[in-house]
This record gives structure tokens, sequence and C-alpha cells, in this order.
């Protein structure tokens, strides 16, 4: 009974120190990011080949046990995959809503293309209601969204003046302002319209060349968006049938004086639209990666430890229950190394441009070391009191968070700065993991 009390206790203290060894490059990474700041490409190899190491090693260190398991099987190993991606997706989510998302370059843009894409919805959403621009194809409107600009005016300011030619539309996002329209020889009391949030004005100006009807001022403090003239002309410059549709608005109006109805109701237009952005519009520039890096603040800082501390909480678990009732599988432990690295690299790299100390950096990625290990040691303990199924539907949660992590984050973090070489040595890290495999199985084949 002693041995076996002994063994089990060497069992735990192993799976301690093997969980910390996994994680042991989240300071090593961070050192390297402050000091070496390596090629994104390098970053992008090693990240690669850690992805590869992990498929393999979660399919025969974790996946085949839980499959072959006498009670267990395809049904809760299913069940444990679907619970362990939601909970992570969802937790990952919102960590990156709290600033976790500046951890890794990839988490930046997909943040970023979010609010893009949300921003771009509201924006279309507020076009679709102007009836002159309902009037055009959807498809090719849309366009001009990227060329939005943001305009605010105190309160009292006149925005533009009964006569002047118009060379932009504005749709009010805050504020009010007062339409002043005066009778044909523009003398008397001018007639008063008040405009709100979610309104336009200015939409003639788009399309002809005619004078202001009217004088608009602003009546409190407003916020619009504006879009100029020129940028609608160029977008019909590169659009045949957006500027056959204007010429034809144009015939019409100059025959009747008026819009021509609008069968299109501002939903239909409205989707249409959005259906026809591309997505390479969503992706944010350069400068917007560059401003989401330099946000300030401990809070972000907080938010990239907890995001890490959430990805670590699957490969923890993972190496516990591996470890039971076997030795640990080199190819998992290597994998797990290996994807922790280029993390801490670019966390701790922004961390450091936000104004963080070194210190504080390497004590925060060392703190995760020492949980990673606490985690594989309770994981450990954990799974053995399990029954099969029960082993098996936690066993599957732990892969199915940890597959989530590579889709989710790695690979796409990977081919961002290594393109085709992602995909040779995403191969060459299974590859290696599954020869480790095959060692432990009694010889390479």
């Amino acid at each position: 009974m002693d041995s076996i009390a002994d063994f089990v206790k060497a069992n735990y203290m192993m799976a301690f120190w093997f969980g910390a060894f996994s994680a042991l490059s989240l300071p090593l990474g961070a050192l390297i990011g402050i000091w070496l700041k390596p090629p994104s490409r390098t970053v992008a190899g090693i990240m690669a080949f850690g992805g590869g190491a992990l498929f393999a090693a979660l399919a025969f260190e974790l996946v085949r046990p839980a499959m072959a398991r006498h009670g267990g099987g395809f049904v809760p190993l299913a069940i444990g995959c679907c619970i362990g991606c939601v909970v992570f997706v969802g937790l990952n989510q919102a960590m990156s809503n709290s600033g976790a998302f500046l951890r890794k370059h990839s988490t930046i843009i997909a943040h970023l293309k979010s609010k893009k894409r949300k921003m771009v919805s509201e924006m279309i959403d507020r076009l679709s209601k102007v009836d002159v621009l309902r009037a055009l194809p959807a498809s090719d409107v849309q366009e001009i969204v990227p060329h939005i600009e943001d305009r605010s005016f105190p309160a009292g300011t006149v925005i533009f003046k009964r006569g002047e030619y118009g060379d932009a539309i504005y749709m009010i996002e805050g504020g009010r302002v007062r339409i002043e329209m005066f009778d044909s020889e523009g003398g008397g009391k001018p007639a008063t319209t008040t405009l709100g949030a979610g309104q336009t004005f200015g939409e003639m100006a788009l399309l002809w060349d005619a004078p202001r009807s009217a004088t608009v001022v602003a009546e409190t403090d407003v916020k619009t968006w504006e879009i100029h003239k020129e940028d609608f002309i160029d977008l019909i410059e590169t659009s045949p049938r957006l500027r056959a549709a204007v010429t034809e608005l144009a015939e019409y109006r100059k025959k009747t004086g008026q819009l021509p109805a609008v069968s299109t109701s501002a939903e239909e237009w409205r989707r249409e639209a959005i259906e026809s952005v591309q997505e390479e519009n969503y992706r944010p520039t350069v400068v917007e990666i560059k401003q989401a890096e330099a946000q300030q603040g401990g809070g972000a800082a907080l938010a990239m430890w907890l995001g890490i501390f959430i990805d670590g909480i699957p490969e923890s678990l993972v190496i516990g229950a591996s470890m039971i009732g076997k030795a640990i599988s080199p190819a998992l432990i290597a994998g797990l190394f290996l994807a922790n690295l280029p993390e801490s690299m670019s966390s701790a790299t922004i961390m450091r441009r936000q104004g963080s100390g070194t210190g504080k950096i390497l004590w925060m990625w060392t703190s995760l070391t020492i949980m990673t290990g606490l985690g594989a040691l309770l994981g450990n303990i954990f799974f053995q009191s399990l029954g099969a199924s029960t082993h098996s539907i936690f066993e599957g949660a732990a892969a199915g968070a940890m597959l989530a992590m590579i889709a989710q984050t790695m690979l796409p973090e990977a081919y961002e700065h290594g393109g085709w070489l992602v995909g040779i040595l995403t191969v060459l890290g299974f590859l290696a993991a599954l020869f480790f495999h095959s060692l432990q199985m009694g010889g390479a084949h």
C-alpha cells in the first residue's frame, strides 16, 4: 500500500513539474521578445510547428485513449469536445473584449475586424434610410463606406448656408440640427424643421451641382458622419452600373423635378449592401493595428494575462489527464512548450511598449508557469477519481478547448506572418509528434 501511495504522490508531482515545464516557455519567450525581438516569420514558424505537434499529441495522447476506454467511446468524447470548444470560445471572446485581444497579432486583427464589421453595418443601415441613395444599386453604393468620416459641430455652428454649393451629405449620429427654409426671395421669417439622431441632410448635393436650398445650424453639439462629394464621384467613375443609375436618376429629376418612387425597402437595400461587402474591407489598416497596440493602462496587461491563463487551463488539464497510469508524452510537452513561446513573445513586446517593466512582465509569465503546473497536478488528481464516461467527457472538453485554441489563435497567427511556410512546418510538427509516439509504442516503423 505504501508503494502505491508513493507512486501516486510521485505521479502528482511529475504532473506538476511537466505542467510547469510546458509553460516555462512563457517567461523565456517574454525575455526573447523584449531583448532579441526575433523576426515575425521565425515566430510564425515556431507557432506552426507547435500547432502541428499539438494536433498529433491530442489525437494520440488524449482522444484515442478516450475513444478506446471501456465505458467511454465517441458519444461522451464528442459531448466533451463541444462543451470545451463553446466554453473556450466564449471565455476567449469575453477576455478579448476586455483587452486580452492584444496578446497576439491575429487576435488584434480579429477584434478590430469585428468592430469594423459592426461599424460598417451601422453605416449601411444609415445609408439605407436615405431615399436618394436607396434609388441606387446597393452593391455599388456600399463601397463609399470606407470614405465616411466623423465630423463634429459645436452648438450654434452654421454647418452650411442657403445658396452655397454643396460638397457633402451628413448623417446625424448624435445631437440636433435646425433646418431653416426661406421663401424664393429669401426674405421674411424662415420656416424651421429640427432633425435628430439617425436622420440625414444635404443629400441632394451628393448627386447634383445645385445650390443648397436651406441653411442648417447645429442646435446642440452635433456628431455626424460625412460623405464627401469628391469620394462619391470617384466611386461613380469606377462603377459603370452606378454611373448609369445616377445618370438615369438625374434625367428623371430634370424632367419631373422630383425623385422617382423607390421600390426597394430599406431592409432589402441594407441586406444587399452588407452581402456585397468584401471581407478584405473589414481588415484593419496598419495604423489601426498600431493604435490598438498603443493602448495604455494596466487593465490591458491584466486582460492579456487572463487571456493566456484561459488558454492554459485546457493545456494543464491535458497534461494531468495524459499522465494517468502512463509516462508523459514528450510530443505533447514539446508542442505545448512551442505553442506558448511565440505567444509570450508578442504579448511581452506589446506590454513593454505600454510601459510595463521587465520585472513585472517576467513575474506575470512566471506566475502562469506555476499555475499551469498546479493545474496539471489538480487535473491528474481529478481525472483519476472519475468514472469512464465522465472521464471521457472531461478529456473531450480539454481536447475541444485545445483544438479551438489552435484553430482560432495559433494557425491564423502563424499564417499571417509565415505564409506558405506554415503548411510545411505544421506537417513537420505533426510528423515529429507522430514519430515520438511511435517510439513510445515500440519503435518507428
